[in-house]
Protein backbone atom coordinates (compact mmCIF):
# COMPACT_ATOMS: atom_id res chain seq x y z
CA UNK A 1 0.00 0.00 0.00
CA UNK A 2 2.70 2.47 0.18
CA UNK A 3 4.38 1.32 -2.84
CA UNK A 4 4.89 -0.67 -6.37
CA UNK A 5 5.62 -3.94 -6.71
CA UNK A 6 8.11 -5.18 -8.93
CA UNK A 7 5.49 -6.59 -11.02
CA UNK A 8 3.90 -3.70 -11.92
CA UNK A 9 7.17 -1.60 -12.05
CA UNK A 10 8.49 -4.14 -15.00
CA UNK A 11 4.57 -4.15 -16.67
CA UNK A 12 4.85 -0.03 -16.82
CA UNK A 13 8.43 -0.45 -18.59
CA UNK A 14 6.98 -2.62 -21.01
CA UNK A 15 3.69 -0.27 -21.62
CA UNK A 16 6.27 2.44 -22.19
CA UNK A 17 8.88 0.84 -23.91
CA UNK A 18 6.16 0.23 -26.59
CA UNK A 19 4.39 3.82 -26.93
CA UNK A 20 8.43 4.70 -27.52
CA UNK A 21 8.96 1.88 -30.14
CA UNK A 22 5.88 3.03 -31.62
CA UNK A 23 6.58 6.65 -31.65
CA UNK A 24 9.84 5.87 -32.91
CA UNK A 25 8.15 4.15 -35.96
CA UNK A 26 5.75 6.71 -37.00
CA UNK A 27 8.40 9.63 -36.68
CA UNK A 28 10.63 7.23 -38.77
CA UNK A 29 7.87 6.62 -41.23
CA UNK A 30 6.70 10.61 -41.37
CA UNK A 31 10.83 11.03 -42.33
CA UNK A 32 11.00 8.66 -45.09
CA UNK A 33 8.09 9.93 -46.57
CA UNK A 34 9.07 13.61 -46.44
CA UNK A 35 12.60 12.79 -47.83
CA UNK A 36 10.23 11.04 -50.16
CA UNK A 37 8.12 13.60 -51.26
CA UNK A 38 11.09 16.28 -51.19
CA UNK A 39 12.96 14.70 -53.33
CA UNK A 40 10.43 13.89 -55.81
CA UNK A 41 9.45 17.43 -55.42
CA UNK A 42 13.06 18.47 -56.06
CA UNK A 43 13.60 16.39 -59.14
CA UNK A 44 10.23 17.92 -60.72
CA UNK A 45 11.14 21.26 -60.25
CA UNK A 46 14.39 20.45 -61.64
CA UNK A 47 13.05 18.88 -64.40
CA UNK A 48 10.48 21.42 -65.37
CA UNK A 49 12.72 24.34 -65.22
CA UNK A 50 15.47 22.42 -67.34
CA UNK A 51 13.11 21.24 -69.77
CA UNK A 52 11.63 25.12 -70.01
CA UNK A 53 15.19 26.47 -70.97
CA UNK A 54 15.76 23.53 -73.43
CA UNK A 55 12.22 24.38 -74.92
CA UNK A 56 12.66 27.90 -75.35
CA UNK A 57 15.77 27.40 -77.21
CA UNK A 58 15.16 25.09 -79.30
CA UNK A 59 12.12 26.47 -80.69
CA UNK A 60 14.26 29.53 -81.71
CA UNK A 61 16.60 27.66 -83.54
CA UNK A 62 16.75 28.27 -87.37
CA UNK A 63 15.19 32.47 -86.57
CA UNK A 64 17.03 34.05 -89.11
CA UNK A 65 14.89 37.87 -89.35
CA UNK A 66 11.98 38.20 -91.26
CA UNK A 67 12.24 34.58 -92.69
CA UNK A 68 13.69 31.02 -91.34
CA UNK A 69 17.18 29.31 -92.56
CA UNK A 70 15.64 27.08 -94.35
CA UNK A 71 13.95 29.87 -96.66
CA UNK A 72 17.07 31.96 -96.77
CA UNK A 73 18.79 28.55 -97.52
CA UNK A 74 16.75 28.00 -100.69
CA UNK A 75 18.00 31.00 -102.41
CA UNK A 76 22.12 30.90 -103.46
CA UNK A 77 23.50 33.62 -101.56
CA UNK A 78 20.39 34.54 -99.39
CA UNK A 79 22.48 33.52 -96.45
CA UNK A 80 25.68 34.08 -95.34
CA UNK A 81 28.40 33.77 -92.76
CA UNK A 82 31.53 35.88 -92.37
CA UNK A 83 33.43 33.03 -90.54
CA UNK A 84 35.09 31.74 -93.64
CA UNK A 85 33.94 27.65 -94.07
CA UNK A 86 33.95 26.22 -90.72
CA UNK A 87 32.64 22.60 -90.10
CA UNK A 88 29.26 21.58 -88.41
CA UNK A 89 30.50 22.20 -84.84
CA UNK A 90 32.50 25.11 -85.31
CA UNK A 91 30.19 27.83 -83.12
CA UNK A 92 30.15 30.53 -85.76
CA UNK A 93 28.59 28.14 -88.81
CA UNK A 94 25.23 29.66 -88.55
CA UNK A 95 23.92 27.88 -91.51
CA UNK A 96 23.54 24.58 -89.22
CA UNK A 97 21.12 25.58 -86.78
CA UNK A 98 20.59 22.39 -85.17
CA UNK A 99 23.34 19.56 -84.31
CA UNK A 100 24.64 17.21 -81.85
CA UNK A 101 26.82 14.71 -80.21
CA UNK A 102 25.10 11.10 -79.46
CA UNK A 103 27.78 9.66 -76.12
CA UNK A 104 28.13 6.42 -77.14
CA UNK A 105 26.45 3.61 -75.63
CA UNK A 106 23.51 5.61 -75.16
CA UNK A 107 21.59 4.56 -77.92
CA UNK A 108 17.79 3.77 -77.71
CA UNK A 109 17.68 0.31 -76.46
CA UNK A 110 20.38 0.43 -74.13
CA UNK A 111 21.26 -0.15 -70.40
CA UNK A 112 22.85 1.96 -68.65
CA UNK A 113 24.03 1.99 -64.99
CA UNK A 114 23.94 6.00 -63.52
CA UNK A 115 26.94 7.22 -62.80
CA UNK A 116 28.81 4.19 -64.48
CA UNK A 117 28.26 5.51 -67.77
CA UNK A 118 30.16 4.34 -70.68
CA UNK A 119 33.09 6.56 -71.81
CA UNK A 120 32.26 9.55 -73.49
CA UNK A 121 34.85 9.64 -76.36
CA UNK A 122 36.27 12.41 -77.70
CA UNK A 123 33.94 15.49 -78.49
CA UNK A 124 34.53 16.88 -81.99
CA UNK A 125 35.03 20.93 -82.69
CA UNK A 126 35.08 23.35 -80.24
CA UNK A 127 32.66 20.84 -77.78
CA UNK A 128 36.03 19.39 -76.48
CA UNK A 129 36.98 22.51 -74.93
CA UNK A 130 33.83 22.69 -72.81
CA UNK A 131 34.89 23.56 -69.06
CA UNK A 132 33.46 21.80 -66.74
CA UNK A 133 33.74 18.78 -69.42
CA UNK A 134 30.21 16.80 -70.54
CA UNK A 135 29.52 13.79 -68.39
CA UNK A 136 29.68 10.36 -69.53
CA UNK A 137 26.49 8.88 -70.69
CA UNK A 138 25.13 12.40 -71.70
CA UNK A 139 24.43 14.01 -75.02
CA UNK A 140 25.48 17.38 -76.33
CA UNK A 141 22.91 19.64 -77.98
CA UNK A 142 24.01 22.70 -80.34
CA UNK A 143 21.68 25.34 -81.46
CA UNK A 144 22.10 28.84 -83.40
CA UNK A 145 19.80 31.59 -84.37
CA UNK A 146 19.30 35.44 -83.71
CA UNK A 147 17.73 36.81 -81.23
CA UNK A 148 13.79 37.24 -81.59
CA UNK A 149 13.81 41.34 -80.75
CA UNK A 150 16.27 43.12 -82.72
CA UNK A 151 17.10 47.15 -83.07
CA UNK A 152 16.01 48.65 -86.53
CA UNK A 153 19.40 50.10 -89.13
CA UNK A 154 19.39 53.32 -89.46
CA UNK A 155 22.00 53.19 -91.76
CA UNK A 156 24.98 51.18 -93.83
CA UNK A 157 28.56 53.06 -94.42
CA UNK A 158 30.82 51.07 -96.26
CA UNK A 159 34.27 52.19 -95.66
CA UNK A 160 35.91 50.29 -97.65
CA UNK A 161 37.63 47.17 -96.53
CA UNK A 162 34.88 46.80 -93.28
CA UNK A 163 31.69 48.34 -92.85
CA UNK A 164 30.07 50.46 -90.62
CA UNK A 165 25.65 49.57 -89.11
CA UNK A 166 24.13 52.55 -87.36
CA UNK A 167 21.05 52.41 -85.27
CA UNK A 168 19.55 55.16 -83.06
CA UNK A 169 20.54 55.92 -80.06
CA UNK A 170 17.37 56.55 -78.21
CA UNK A 171 16.42 53.09 -78.69
CA UNK A 172 19.45 51.74 -75.94
CA UNK A 173 17.63 51.48 -72.86
CA UNK A 174 14.27 49.47 -74.23
CA UNK A 175 15.12 47.31 -77.61
CA UNK A 176 19.01 47.24 -77.21
CA UNK A 177 18.59 45.21 -73.74
CA UNK A 178 18.09 42.39 -75.40
CA UNK A 179 21.14 42.68 -77.15
CA UNK A 180 23.35 42.73 -73.76
CA UNK A 181 20.65 40.21 -71.62
CA UNK A 182 22.46 37.52 -69.48
CA UNK A 183 25.09 39.71 -68.38
CA UNK A 184 26.97 40.38 -71.61
CA UNK A 185 28.54 43.40 -72.28
CA UNK A 186 27.71 43.32 -76.44
CA UNK A 187 26.98 40.23 -78.11
CA UNK A 188 30.01 39.84 -80.19
CA UNK A 189 27.93 37.71 -82.88
CA UNK A 190 25.34 39.61 -85.19
CA UNK A 191 23.25 39.40 -87.48
CA UNK A 192 21.32 41.97 -89.97
CA UNK A 193 18.13 40.46 -91.87
CA UNK A 194 15.71 41.40 -94.02
CA UNK A 195 12.95 39.22 -95.92
CA UNK A 196 15.36 38.93 -98.36
CA UNK A 197 18.82 38.21 -96.92
CA UNK A 198 20.64 37.57 -93.84
CA UNK A 199 24.47 38.09 -92.83
CA UNK A 200 25.61 36.88 -89.53
CA UNK A 201 29.24 38.69 -88.68
CA UNK A 202 31.54 39.69 -85.93
CA UNK A 203 31.11 42.79 -84.69
CA UNK A 204 32.40 45.51 -82.22
CA UNK A 205 29.94 48.47 -80.60
CA UNK A 206 30.85 52.02 -80.42
CA UNK A 207 28.38 55.28 -79.40
CA UNK A 208 29.48 57.69 -81.88
CA UNK A 209 27.36 61.17 -81.33
CA UNK A 210 23.65 60.42 -81.03
CA UNK A 211 24.03 57.19 -82.61
CA UNK A 212 25.31 54.06 -82.08
CA UNK A 213 28.04 52.27 -84.79
CA UNK A 214 28.38 48.47 -84.80
CA UNK A 215 31.68 48.16 -86.77
CA UNK A 216 31.68 44.48 -88.63
CA UNK A 217 35.05 42.76 -88.68
CA UNK A 218 36.70 40.81 -91.18
CA UNK A 219 38.08 37.46 -91.30
CA UNK A 220 40.79 39.29 -93.70
CA UNK A 221 41.42 43.02 -94.31
CA UNK A 222 40.48 42.76 -98.11
CA UNK A 223 37.13 41.08 -98.02
CA UNK A 224 34.09 43.15 -97.84
CA UNK A 225 31.02 42.18 -96.65
CA UNK A 226 28.83 44.28 -99.30
CA UNK A 227 25.79 45.41 -96.58
CA UNK A 228 25.04 48.41 -98.28
CA UNK A 229 24.57 46.82 -101.05
CA UNK A 230 22.37 44.35 -100.00
CA UNK A 231 20.30 46.30 -97.57
CA UNK A 232 17.82 48.83 -97.58
CA UNK A 233 17.83 50.95 -93.86
CA UNK A 234 14.92 51.95 -91.74
CA UNK A 235 12.89 53.60 -92.29
CA UNK A 236 12.04 53.04 -95.76
CA UNK A 237 13.74 49.18 -95.91
CA UNK A 238 12.75 46.50 -93.03
CA UNK A 239 16.60 45.94 -92.41
CA UNK A 240 16.99 45.21 -88.38
CA UNK A 241 20.18 43.90 -86.02
CA UNK A 242 19.75 40.69 -84.27
CA UNK A 243 22.29 39.18 -81.74
CA UNK A 244 23.71 35.83 -82.81
CA UNK A 245 23.30 33.13 -80.25
CA UNK A 246 25.30 30.27 -80.60
CA UNK A 247 24.76 27.48 -77.84
CA UNK A 248 25.49 24.81 -76.20
CA UNK A 249 23.16 22.18 -73.65
CA UNK A 250 25.09 19.57 -72.10
CA UNK A 251 25.58 18.06 -68.51
CA UNK A 252 28.83 18.71 -66.37
CA UNK A 253 29.59 18.76 -62.79
CA UNK A 254 27.82 21.88 -60.61
CA UNK A 255 29.46 23.70 -58.18
CA UNK A 256 27.67 20.92 -55.53
CA UNK A 257 29.83 18.61 -56.94
CA UNK A 258 26.56 16.44 -58.20
CA UNK A 259 25.46 16.68 -62.18
CA UNK A 260 23.71 19.41 -63.17
CA UNK A 261 22.57 21.06 -66.54
CA UNK A 262 24.94 23.64 -68.62
CA UNK A 263 24.11 26.10 -70.96
CA UNK A 264 27.35 27.67 -72.76
CA UNK A 265 27.23 30.71 -75.39
CA UNK A 266 30.14 31.57 -77.44
CA UNK A 267 32.51 34.51 -76.49
CA UNK A 268 34.15 35.88 -79.61
CA UNK A 269 36.62 38.47 -77.27
CA UNK A 270 37.62 34.99 -75.77
CA UNK A 271 37.24 32.44 -78.93
CA UNK A 272 35.60 30.19 -76.33
CA UNK A 273 32.84 29.15 -74.58
CA UNK A 274 31.59 30.70 -71.45
CA UNK A 275 29.66 28.27 -69.30
CA UNK A 276 26.70 28.52 -67.11
CA UNK A 277 25.39 26.42 -64.76
CA UNK A 278 21.17 26.41 -65.02
CA UNK A 279 19.64 23.28 -62.80
CA UNK A 280 21.20 21.03 -60.64
CA UNK A 281 20.12 17.41 -59.87
CA UNK A 282 20.49 16.37 -64.16
CA UNK A 283 22.29 13.22 -64.06
CA UNK A 284 21.72 12.82 -68.02
CA UNK A 285 20.52 14.42 -71.44
CA UNK A 286 19.17 12.19 -74.12
CA UNK A 287 18.32 13.76 -77.71
CA UNK A 288 16.58 12.36 -80.68
CA UNK A 289 16.52 14.11 -83.82
CA UNK A 290 13.86 13.73 -86.65
CA UNK A 291 14.43 14.46 -90.28
CA UNK A 292 11.95 15.69 -92.46
CA UNK A 293 11.01 13.47 -95.82
CA UNK A 294 13.19 15.33 -98.04
CA UNK A 295 17.00 14.29 -98.40
CA UNK A 296 17.79 16.63 -100.91
CA UNK A 297 17.53 19.48 -99.88
CA UNK A 298 20.90 21.00 -101.79
CA UNK A 299 18.29 21.05 -104.62
CA UNK A 300 14.67 20.60 -102.87
CA UNK A 301 12.78 22.18 -100.45
CA UNK A 302 11.92 20.13 -97.16
CA UNK A 303 8.38 18.96 -97.02
CA UNK A 304 7.56 19.67 -93.44
CA UNK A 305 6.74 16.19 -93.00
CA UNK A 306 8.93 14.09 -89.89
CA UNK A 307 9.33 10.68 -91.34
CA UNK A 308 12.26 9.25 -89.71
CA UNK A 309 13.96 10.31 -86.33
CA UNK A 310 17.05 8.87 -85.15
CA UNK A 311 19.99 9.98 -82.81
CA UNK A 312 22.85 11.80 -84.11
CA UNK A 313 25.31 10.11 -86.38
CA UNK A 314 29.18 11.34 -86.79
CA UNK A 315 28.88 10.93 -90.68
CA UNK A 316 25.78 13.45 -90.96
CA UNK A 317 26.82 16.84 -92.49
CA UNK A 318 25.11 20.19 -93.13
CA UNK A 319 22.78 18.76 -95.18
CA UNK A 320 21.31 16.04 -92.89
CA UNK A 321 21.27 18.44 -89.98
CA UNK A 322 19.43 20.91 -92.33
CA UNK A 323 16.52 18.41 -92.33
CA UNK A 324 15.77 18.25 -88.55
CA UNK A 325 12.74 19.86 -87.78
CA UNK A 326 11.67 18.13 -84.73
CA UNK A 327 13.95 17.29 -81.70
CA UNK A 328 13.09 14.99 -78.25
CA UNK A 329 14.62 15.47 -75.31
CA UNK A 330 14.65 13.50 -72.17
CA UNK A 331 16.21 14.29 -68.84
CA UNK A 332 17.52 11.91 -66.27
CA UNK A 333 16.68 13.85 -63.02
CA UNK A 334 18.47 12.82 -59.38
CA UNK A 335 17.47 14.89 -56.26
CA UNK A 336 20.44 16.88 -54.29
CA UNK A 337 20.17 14.40 -50.98
CA UNK A 338 18.80 11.15 -50.06
CA UNK A 339 15.26 10.65 -50.94
CA UNK A 340 14.09 7.31 -49.45
CA UNK A 341 15.81 4.27 -48.01
CA UNK A 342 15.51 2.14 -51.02
CA UNK A 343 16.78 2.98 -54.31
CA UNK A 344 13.74 3.30 -57.31
CA UNK A 345 13.29 1.05 -59.44
CA UNK A 346 14.88 1.70 -63.38
CA UNK A 347 14.16 4.66 -65.18
CA UNK A 348 14.01 4.94 -68.66
CA UNK A 349 14.68 8.17 -70.86
CA UNK A 350 13.77 8.24 -74.44
CA UNK A 351 14.25 3.99 -75.16
CA UNK A 352 17.55 4.15 -72.47
CA UNK A 353 16.84 2.49 -69.72
CA UNK A 354 18.60 3.73 -66.46
CA UNK A 355 19.57 1.03 -63.74
CA UNK A 356 20.20 2.18 -60.09
CA UNK A 357 24.04 2.49 -59.50
CA UNK A 358 25.95 -0.35 -57.95
CA UNK A 359 25.85 0.80 -54.31
CA UNK A 360 22.57 2.26 -53.04
CA UNK A 361 22.72 5.69 -52.55
CA UNK A 362 18.94 6.30 -51.69
CA UNK A 363 18.79 9.03 -54.52
CA UNK A 364 15.11 9.67 -56.38
CA UNK A 365 15.66 9.39 -59.71
CA UNK A 366 12.93 10.17 -62.58
CA UNK A 367 12.77 10.74 -66.12
CA UNK A 368 11.07 13.28 -68.40
CA UNK A 369 10.67 13.67 -72.13
CA UNK A 370 9.51 16.16 -74.55
CA UNK A 371 9.03 16.47 -78.46
CA UNK A 372 9.69 19.94 -79.50
CA UNK A 373 8.31 21.28 -83.35
CA UNK A 374 11.18 23.63 -84.53
CA UNK A 375 8.80 25.86 -85.27
CA UNK A 376 11.58 28.42 -87.31
CA UNK A 377 11.51 24.74 -89.51
CA UNK A 378 8.24 24.36 -90.75
CA UNK A 379 9.11 25.47 -94.52
CA UNK A 380 6.71 28.33 -95.84
CA UNK A 381 6.69 30.59 -92.08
Amino acid sequence: MQGLSLIEIMIALLIGSILILGLVQVFAASRTAYQMSEGMARVQENARFALDFIQRDLRMAGHFGCINDQSHLQVAGAMRTHFGAPGVFDPLNFTVSVAGYEAPGTAPGSTVQVEAEPALGTLPGALGTLDPAPLPGSDVLVLRYLSSMGVPVTNIVDIGSTEEVTVPAGIDGVRWRPMTQGGRTEPGIYGVADCSYVDVFEGTVAAVGADMVITVEQPGASQDTDLAGRYTPHPSGQTVLYRGESLVYYVGVGTGGGPALHRAYYDTTLAEYVEEELVEGIASLQVIYGLDREADLANNPPTGYIDEIDVAQAAWGETTWRRVGMVQVGLMAVSPSRAAAEQADSRQVLGVDFTPPAANDGMYRSGYESSVALRNRLYGN
